[in-house]
């Protein structure tokens, strides 16, 4: 007869596993901290941090207190004060409610408790460790509770290993306290990162409050919408077209003050913005719903961000016809009537997109040209001068005659035999002498890295590239044509360059006329001054000029004509994207640098562009791929065009 295999787990081994549903990160702790605090009543939070929070997390209050039971049950498995019957879980008002929190955190970290109720004159002091009570004794104390959590995870190597680095932990601890900030602007915040004083947010109005955490220049920027419905009500802030930025942060759904995330209601926000953005642009909001907890289920995840409607098409399209109305109200765009019979009609308003800044193609970096070491002139708008601009207006009969001369060099040559063509093609797979193993044939000869690439005097100049919709090059080769990329190539051309540049000697700063005061939110003023010595190696002279502003003195020459202060947002926006794919910060910011400052699709290039470009990719280690991993060329041969036609 064989020993039972089934038994219970000490109660010690079940919380550090369940802890793990609950705290995932500094982050989770400094989530429940501030949840309870809010729920405690209490009117001033203050928030302290040392080592992202690995090291201490630190969360004061002045709420209702607990007495010294009900502050040794609280550190118990289920035990709330928010819950008496299930039916209490339909009309859900709190933060917290599973009665979780603080017992995983003890699980998992050494914590200590002081608490008074505003009656008593002693309050209680508790510490714990790994779930073993260690001390319980009065304590002289304020009004409110403290919580101390030190040496997260200090019984979980293996978990606290798993941590990011403390820039990357730092701002996911920024990320929850400014969501819980925001729902609250009532409630005073202060947080302390490392002993100093971080961000404090004085108790005030929404509008107030969103200025606080994301900049002054967020004030002329919100279109505030408000709609009372027998369902919900819905309240808060959009940001105009110009606020909209390539990257998701900035976007918060508040269900009874509660942050979640759904894709489903953004998209009724986006689907609201109609053609008013343009392609790959996510719009700013704070929008609050308040609707009866019976309509929803918000005890889904232990972290209490996804939520279950009871009639989710409902609320999508009240929703966007809300935030339809608040932007026609601003002026905006045309104004939706709540009293028609059908508010949330599929049909679009015709409305002229304006394309935002960064959308619109720029003249190429002058240094792309094969005389780039001459400076290129500044033109009026700022960028850097081109023979031909995408953004200078051009008539009807000049782009028609412009058409007809492309269409003539295209098919020029093409009745002719390419083995007996007195000129050799532009780029000769074929017969070049040297190869490259990420090519798997032959190239041109390698061009040198340094700043003096120049034309192959052996490549005759005469079989020039062309440019199709102008986002492609086509390159003429022995045998057929090379379909270029020109975006992806020109990231793969400055990826390379300014990997190499963090590895060497700073490169040179081209200094501008004015200085520019670039204003941030507060959740990039941490980025911002966590890269600032990486980015001075690349080139930008900027400083931080106290509070969210940094002023920027120069740019890399390689990006002279750039808009500064657009680059740089464009900048932080990919970072935030990417800060916790790669553990190598140079690669990241490489990365995001790239996508920011190489030209864009749609932008127009001259000849002498067309092949410095082509000249300087196949000049890089690896020229078939972008960083993001996209395609930089294809290649065409003849005879398998030619098999198209049979």
């Amino acid at each position: 007869m064989t020993d039972n295999l089934v038994h219970l787990l000490p109660d010690a081994i079940a919380n550090q596993i369940a802890a793990g549903e609950v705290i995932q990160r500094p982050a989770s702790v400094v989530k429940e901290l501030v949840e309870n605090a809010i729920d405690s009543g209490a009117s001033e939070v203050e928030l302290l941090v040392k080592d992202s929070g690995k090291a201490l997390i630190q969360v004061r209050d002045n709420g209702c207190g607990m007495s010294e039971t009900d502050a040794r049950m609280s550190l118990e498995r289920h035990a709330t004060s928010k819950l008496r019957n299930a039916d209490d879980l339909f009309a859900l008002r709190t933060m917290g409610f599973r009665g979780e929190a603080l017992a995983s955190i003890v699980a998992i970290a050494q914590m200590e408790m002081k608490t008074r109720r505003a009656p008593d004159e002693l309050g209680t002091r508790i510490v714990v460790e790994a779930s073993e009570v260690k001390i319980q004794e009065p304590v002289a104390a304020a009004p409110g509770t403290t919580i101390s959590v030190r040496n997260l995870f200090f019984n979980i190597p293996a978990r606290r290993n798993f941590l990011k680095s403390d820039t990357v932990e730092l701002r996911h601890i920024r990320d929850e306290y400014i969501r819980i900030t925001l729902a609250y602007p009532e409630v005073r915040f202060d947080l302390h990162v490392n002993g100093r004083l971080d961000l404090a947010l004085p108790a005030g109005k929404l509008r107030q409050r969103v200025v606080q955490v994301f900049g002054r220049k967020y004030d002329k920027l919100l279109v505030p919408i408000q709609e009372d419905t027998d369902v919900l009500s819905i309240s808060g802030f959009v940001g105009k077209p110009e606020a909209a930025r390539k990257s998701r942060v900035g976007q918060f759904f508040f269900i009874n003050n509660r942050f979640i995330k759904s894709s489903y209601l953004h998209h009724a926000v986006t689907s609201a913005y109609d053609d008013l953005l343009p392609k790959e642009s996510y719009p700013f909001y704070v929008i609050y719903l308040d609707i009866d907890p019976a309509r929803i289920d918000v005890n889904v995840h232990p972290t209490k961000q996804e939520i279950k409607f009871e009639d989710e098409r409902l609320i999508y399209n009240y929703l966007k016809a809300t935030i339809r109305h608040g932007l026609g109200r601003a002026s905006i765009m045309p104004s939706i009537d709540f009293e028609t019979d059908n508010p949330f009609s599929p049909s679009r308003t015709n409305i002229t997109n304006t394309r935002m800044p960064d959308e619109q193609g720029e003249p190429l970096p002058s240094r792309m040209n094969d005389d780039y070491r001459k400076p290129a002139p500044a033109s009026s708008n700022g960028f850097s001068g081109s023979k031909s601009s995408a953004g200078m207006p051009e008539s009807e009969a000049a782009r028609h005659a412009s058409n007809l001369r492309n269409w003539s060099q295209l098919y020029e040559g093409l009745g002719q035999d390419a083995a007996a063509a007195p000129e050799t093609p532009f780029i000769d797979f074929g017969e070049s002498e040297t190869s490259n193993p990420e090519m798997g044939e032959l190239l041109p000869s390698r061009m040198s890295h340094d700043d003096g690439i120049k034309e192959n005097p052996a490549v005759p100049q005469d079989r020039a590239p062309y440019q199709l919709h102008q986002r492609y090059i086509i390159s003429p080769i022995k045998g057929g044509w090379l379909l270029i990329d020109q975006r992806s190539a020109h990231q793969r051309i400055l990826y390379e360059q300014f990997l190499r540049t963090l590895q060497d000697a700073p490169a040179a700063s081209q200094q501008s006329l004015f200085p520019q005061t670039l204003e941030l939110p507060h959740v990039d003023v941490g980025l911002m001054n966590s890269i600032l010595p990486d980015l001075r190696q690349l080139g930008f002279d900027v400083e931080h000029f106290g509070g969210e502003s940094f002023i920027v003195r120069g740019i890399p020459a390689e990006l002279a004509g750039q808009n500064e202060i657009q680059l740089l947002e464009q900048l932080l926006e990919q970072y935030h994207n990417d800060v916790d794919v790669e553990s190598n910060g140079h690669v990241r910011l490489a990365k995001a640098l790239v996508r920011s400052a190489a030209i864009k699709a749609g932008q127009q290039l001259d000849v002498a562009e067309m092949r410095s470009l082509i000249n300087r990719l196949f000049a890089c280690e690896q020229p078939r791929l972008a960083p993001n991993g996209r395609r930089c060329f294809v290649k065409y041969e003849l005879a398998e065009i030619d098999k198209q036609f049979e």
